[in-house]
Parts: structure tokens; C-alpha cells; sequence
């Protein structure tokens, strides 16, 4: 027996041809496209398990096959047997529904070459995660190769397989059989779900009280997938053949020691005589050593000692065990359960507190696994959501931006417009910096920023001072054409309309605090006029006006124009000024100051600005000058104070300068003369001088000009020696 169960898996090992090719002429092919090989499971690990997805709907799936290649060694009788077991099981499988068996989502196909179904999408068995790497590819996938399970993920997925066992034996009344790592599946989701009911058996008197199961006889001569795991099974299937759900149970025990024991079961059983075999574990049961279970966490020892007792009666149902108080890992039952798991997971197997900070000393995949489901699962409720919504944006915070977008804003989208309980709104509103920095453009503008639309709108003031008051610590992460055209007239809108002073200052305190964010003519154009609308005259409200216009005239990237400042600022500033519910204290000298301020730099602005344009003029009528034969600057230290006059012929009329009108003829051509202002003050000397200077150069321009000579030149004597 056992070395035909040793060929089989080295048979499957060997298989290394791609099954892709058989099962294209398998029908499941028409609906399903069939991806890479992931896994093996279900009896020996014949199953490959391929990742798929649904052609109509593009639905992830997981792909079940069984090539007929790896029991070609046997003979047609043999084959068919295997073949007829391997379909029943897969055909109970999709009769029965429950959210702790492996989900059908496509039933049974035979082909020529293989068998395939499809189910929800699978991330491995149990048995290949505790290192039983038979029918997987070559070289084995990383992702199984390096994963660990944790004990908090283990002590949860043993609860999952007894609440599928309750399931069995007390609503279908049903004894699984074969209940081994082999069979338990691991989905997508880190979920441990039963499969392999080729040797299930139900009841004979499935009507009455007390359930009755007749099981076979072992028969050695049969081929090894047609028996169940001997090494599993409880010692009465073999010695007595009879079987019950403590049969499970048992089955159980062993499962809980190999999870914990790197996957070896308690006893090796010799295939060849598997009846001595089971005469000496069960004398080991009855006086079983300490140290067998010594690798199995204390607080679950106790429980998987009853599970291996000899004694069937004494073996705690599965019931029991889902309901057992006194371990740990055993949770409360009822609709409640998935609530409770969270409170276990985030109060007792993490050591913290609901909600609270530390979530994540828990292991990440736990959480997001294991924990979230069951938290996401209360939304339907709204009365739970206040409770449960702050531990989902807890996980969000953790994970990544591909897992939040993935796993959790799909399920936060729908409570995004929920408005009852109010507290949803207020938690919601507390975490935005989280949603508006991992959620997507797209789902911003269509979800979160209607919410906060919603929340400036509402009926209730708190909300509406809650909102205004969380704004400004996310304004940074609001696209500009959705602040200045759905947020800022919302808060306008919210000041103007409100009849609650606090609501109203909240307004006037966000709109200074998000200035910074605001584009400087939309500010002037928009924000300013706006305060002149405002129709209280409470000394907070003006306050918070006196607070934005001197936020936007002391911003360096914003400033208020001397002309807005001259025509409007000050305008409105001063006659609130002298309102009188100022105080002398402290409010109408916050109102004196800025007004000081303002007018100062309207001042000098000002100033500065007719300066420079007395510069500029003074500037152009020197090139004018300049352009004129170089008059318009003054003269310089050694020269005549009357230089262009000397140069030009300029004559003096009176005290002042002016240009004459006649033109004057010269060496440098006609020319226009200008009276300087400079020759008021001249002495009479030099007056006396310039009348010379004026001489000679009248003198000098009636002179005939100079005209060169032609100057024959002499014939050269030759001389003679």
C-alpha cells in the first residue's frame, strides 16, 4: 500500500507537461480562461489549482484540475474507480453551501484528458503551505515557498474548520471522512475552507435526533485515491468500522498537531499493516506522552488532547468547540460572531484595545485578511457603523495606497452618503487628510468632497462647525477648481445664510486660514467683497473680517493694491472701526493698527511711485537734451557755466532759459539754443567773459574756410658724379 501511494505522488511530481493543454478541450474552457498553476490540493494533492477569470464578467475564479495522465499506470477498472471518487466528491462539494466550505462556482467537467471545475479564487491548500509541495510548479512559487502562518491566522482558520464541521454534522448531518490539510483551502483572502468529500457519508436517518453512519470497510487492495489518509483517520473507522462526527473530531486533533508540528501528523501509520499499525497508536493514545503535544500552544493543548481520545464520547464536538468560553481562540457564536472576532483579534490576540493605536502589532495580513471582512461585513447596519468605521480607517492608515483603493474603498464607498447616524459624518470628517491623500481623484470629487458639501450644508450646527473647522487641515490636498468653485461658496454661502454666530466666525476663521491656498485676484475679486456683505456687526464676527483683511494684506504672495486699499479697503475698514461694540482694549486698537498700517504703506507706495516718475521725466528730458546737440546737463568742475552758449550762439533773454526759435548756423549746422537755468546767477565778469567768447565765435564762423593748395612738385636734377 504504501509503496503504491509512494508512486502515485511520485508520478504526480514527475507530470511536468502543462495541464493548460488538456484542459482546453475540457468545456469549462468556454467560460473560463485558465491562467498559471498555483497550488495543489484535494486527496494526494491530485488537484492542480490554476488562477483564472470568468470571460462574461472578468470574475476572478480558481480552476480545479485533475489530468488523467498521472493514473495511466493502472489499470481501466482501477481508473474508473478513481475517476467515480474523485467526481463524487467534487459533486457533494456543490451541493452544499456554507461560508466555511470551498465555494463552487462552476460544477464538474469531464473530458477526455481531465476533470476541472471552478471555484472562488484560491491561494493554496493547507498541506502546501506546511510544506507539502507535491503537483505544484517547477521551481515552487515564492509566495508559498516563504509563507508562514501566524498563530493568531492559525488559532482562526482552526475555528473556521469547526464551525464548517458544525455545519456538517448538525444542519446536514454529515461526517466528512477525510478531513485533512489536504482538503482545507486556503482562499484568496487567507480564509480556511473544507473540500474532499470523496468519503463523506451522511446519515442513514437523517429525520431523527440521533444521526447513524455506516462506513465501509477498509480494503488495502483498492488504490490509494480511492482511501482515505490512514494517518488522519480515528482508530475506530479501522478497528471497529464505524464512524460518527467524533470521527472528524479526531481527525481534527491531528490536524491542529501538524499545523503546529510542520505539518507531520501525531502517529506514521505502515501502510502494509495498517491494522497493527492502529492497534499500537491506539495503545500510545491511551497513555499519550506530554511531549507529543509539546509544540502546540498551551492555552490550545487541552482541547487537542480531549480530540485525541480514545474514547469517542469524550471528544469535544464541534459545536464545543465554536462555543468554548475557556480558550482564546474559540469565539462567541450567534450572528455576533464576526464582531467578536474583531474584538478578540484587536483586544486579545494583539494585547490592545479596540481601536486603538497599536492595531497593528497584530500581523498585517491578519488584519487585512481576516479582521476587515469581518469589520466591513457591519456596514449593512447602520447603527454599527460609528463602532466599526473608526477601526477600517485604522487598517486604512497601514495599508497600502493599491490595497486601501483594492480592499477597502470599495466598501466605504456606499457609506461616504450615508448622513444617519450623524457620528458617521464627524469620523469621517476627523480622518480626511487619510481619504484625500490615498483615495483617487475620481472618487474624491464623486465622494468625499460631496460629503463635506453635505456636511457644510447641514441642519446641525456642530457638523457645521466641525466641518469648518477641519478644512483648513486638508486644504492643501483640494484640487484648485474644486475649492474655488464647489468650497468656497459653500462657506460663503454657510456665513451669509447661517443665524448662528459661531457658525458664522468658524466661516470667516476658515476662509483666513485657506487664504494661502487662493490665487491673489480671486481673493480681490471674490473674498473681499464678500466681507462688505456680511450683516452682523457682533465684535467676533467683525474681528474675523478685520482678521482677513489683514491675513491678505500682510501675505507676500497675496497684498492688497494701493488702489483696492485707497477705494474699498479703507472705505469699509474705518466705519467699523468706530462701531461701538469695540472695546478700547483690545479690538478697536487691533482695527486702529491695521488701518495705520495700510494707510503707511499706502503712503509710501505712493510716494515711491511719484518719485520715480519725476525721475523718469527728468530722464527723458535729458535724451531730449542730449538728442539736441548735447545740452540738458549741467557743467561740469574747469568749464564755462555757459558752455552750450559758447558752442551753440545761445543768447540770453531775462533771468530764465528758453529755446529760441530762429535756428543758429555754425560748424556744427543749425541747431536750437536753450536758455539754462543755470545763467541766472552769472557774474558780471563773467557775463563779461561770455560777450568775448560770443566775439570770437562770431569772428570764427565769419572766417572764409581754410581750402587746400595744388602744390606742383619740382622735376628731380639728376645728379652727375
Amino acid at each position: 500500500m504504501e509503496s503504491m501511494l509512494n508512486k502515485l505522488k511520485s508520478t504526480v511530481t514527475k507530470v511536468t507537461a502543462d495541464v493548460t493543454s488538456a484542459v482546453m478541450g475540457n468545456p469549462v474552457t468556454r467560460e473560463f480562461e485558465v491562467g498559471r498553476h498555483i497550488a495543489s490540493g484535494g486527496p494526494g494533492l491530485s488537484w492542480r489549482v490554476y488562477n483564472g477569470t470568468k470571460k462574461s464578467t472578468k470574475q476572478e475564479v480558481a480552476v480545479f484540475v485533475f489530468d488523467k495522465k498521472i493514473i495511466d499506470k493502472y489499470q481501466k477498472f482501477e481508473k474508473d474507480q478513481i475517476i467515480d471518487s474523485l467526481k463524487r466528491g467534487v459533486q457533494q462539494l456543490t451541493r452544499l453551501r456554507h461560508p466555511r466550505l470551498l465555494t463552487v462556482q462552476h460544477p464538474l467537467e469531464e473530458s477526455r484528458d481531465c476533470l476541472a471545475f471552478c471555484t472562488e479564487p484560491v491561494f493554496a491548500s493547507l498541506s502546501n503551505v506546511l510544506g507539502q509541495w507535491d503537483n505544484l510548479p517547477t521551481p515552487v512559487p515564492a509566495d508559498i515557498k516563504e509563507y508562514k502562518l501566524y498563530d493568531v491566522e492559525t488559532k482562526y482558520g482552526l475555528l473556521q474548520i469547526s464551525e464548517g464541521l458544525s455545519f456538517l454534522h448538525s444542519g446536514v448531518k454529515m461526517v466528512h471522512g477525510n478531513l485533512t490539510p489536504e482538503n482545507i483551502i486556503l482562499n484568496k483572502s487567507g480564509a480556511w475552507k473544507i473540500m474532499g468529500f470523496d468519503f463523506s457519508i451522511s446519515s442513514s436517518n437523517p429525520s431523527e435526533q440521533e444521526a447513524k453512519y455506516s462506513c465501509k470497510e477498509w480494503d488495502p487492495n483498492l488504490p490509494s485515491l480511492c482511501l482515505p489518509n490512514p494517518e488522519y483517520l480515528a482508530p475506530e473507522y479501522i478497528l471497529s468500522v464505524s464512524c460518527d462526527s467524533a470521527s472528524d473530531m479526531y481527525s481534527l486533533g491531528v490536524v491542529i498537531h501538524a499545523v503546529f508540528d510542520e505539518g507531520k501528523p501525531i502517529f506514521e501509520v505502515n501502510k502494509h499493516d495498517i491494522f497493527k499499525s492502529f492497534s499500537r497508536q491506539l495503545d500510545q493514545l491511551s497513555r499519550l506522552n506530554p511531549s507529543v503535544l509539546a509544540r502546540i500552544p498551551e492555552e490550545v493543548r487541552e482541547h487537542t488532547k480531549m480530540l485525541l481520545n480514545v474514547t469517542p464520547t469524550v471528544r469535544p464536538d464541534a459545536d464545543q468547540m465554536t462555543k468554548a468560553s475557556s480558550a482564546p481562540w474559540l469565539l462567541c457564536a450567534g450572528p455576533a460572531r464576526a464582531l467578536c472576532a474583531c474584538r478578540w483579534w484587536l483586544c486579545g490576540a494583539g494585547g490592545l484595545a479596540l481601536g486603538g493605536a497599536d492595531l497593528f502589532r497584530v500581523v498585517q495580513r491578519v488584519v487585512v485578511h481576516r479582521v476587515l471582512p469581518a469589520l466591513t461585513s457591519e456596514f449593512v447596519n447602520p447603527d454599527m457603523v460609528p463602532f466599526v468605521l473608526p477601526n477600517v480607517l485604522l487598517i486604512a492608515e497601514q495599508c497600502t495606497k493599491e490595497e486601501y483603493v483594492r480592499l477597502i474603498l470599495p466598501e466605504l464607498s456606499p457609506v461616504f452618503r450615508q448622513q444617519e447616524p450623524v457620528q458617521i459624518l464627524l469620523i469621517f470628517l476627523q480622518k480626511m487628510d487619510l481619504l484625500l491623500t490615498k483615495t483617487p481623484p475620481d472618487d474624491i470629487k464623486n465622494n468625499v468632497l460631496p460629503m463635506v458639501y453635505r456636511a457644510l450644508e447641514a441642519p446641525s450646527i456642530q457638523i457645521q462647525e466641525l466641518c469648518l473647522n477641519i478644512i483648513p487641515t486638508f486644504a492643501n490636498l483640494i484640487d484648485y477648481p474644486s475649492m474655488k468653485n464647489s468650497l468656497i461658496p459653500r462657506i460663503k454661502t454657510a456665513c451669509l445664510q447661517t443665524s448662528s454666530l459661531a457658525v458664522r466666525v468658524n466661516s470667516l476663521v476658515c476662509l483666513g486660514k485657506i487664504l494661502e491656498y487662493l490665487d491673489k485676484w480671486y481673493v480681490i475679486d471674490e473674498i473681499l467683497p464678500f466681507l462688505q456683505q456680511i450683516p452682523s456687526r457682533e465684535p467676533a464676527v467683525l474681528m474675523g473680517v478685520l482678521g482677513i483683511y489683514k491675513c491678505t494684506f500682510s501675505h507676500k504672495k497675496l497684498g492688497i493694491p494701493k488702489e483696492q486699499l485707497a477705494g474699498k479697503t479703507l472705505p469699509h475698514l474705518i466705519p467699523l472701526s468706530i462701531d461701538g461694540n469695540l472695546n478700547l482694549n483690545q479690538k478697536f486698537n487691533s482695527f486702529m493698527a491695521v488701518i495705520k498700517d495700510m494707510l503707511s504703506r499706502m503712503e509710501t507706495e505712493h510716494k515711491t511711485k511719484l518719485e520715480q516718475l519725476h525721475v523718469m521725466q527728468e530722464q527723458q528730458l535729458g535724451r531730449k537734451g542730449q538728442q539736441a546737440g548735447g545740452l540738458g546737463r549741467p557743467p561740469v568742475q574747469g568749464e564755462s557755466s555757459c558752455w552750450p552758449l559758447t558752442r551753440l550762439g545761445c543768447r540770453s533773454k531775462g533771468l530764465g532759459a528758453e529755446f529760441l526759435s530762429e535756428p543758429l548756423s555754425g560748424p556744427q549746422g543749425p541747431a536750437l539754443v536753450l536758455r539754462l537755468p543755470w545763467l541766472v546767477s552769472l557774474t558780471l565778469e563773467e557775463k563779461q567773459r561770455l560777450a568775448k567768447e560770443q566775439e570770437q565765435a562770431e569772428k570764427l564762423r565769419n572766417q572764409l574756410p581754410l581750402a587746400p593748395r595744388n602744390v606742383k612738385p619740382t622735376a628731380s636734377v639728376k645728379q652727375v658724379r
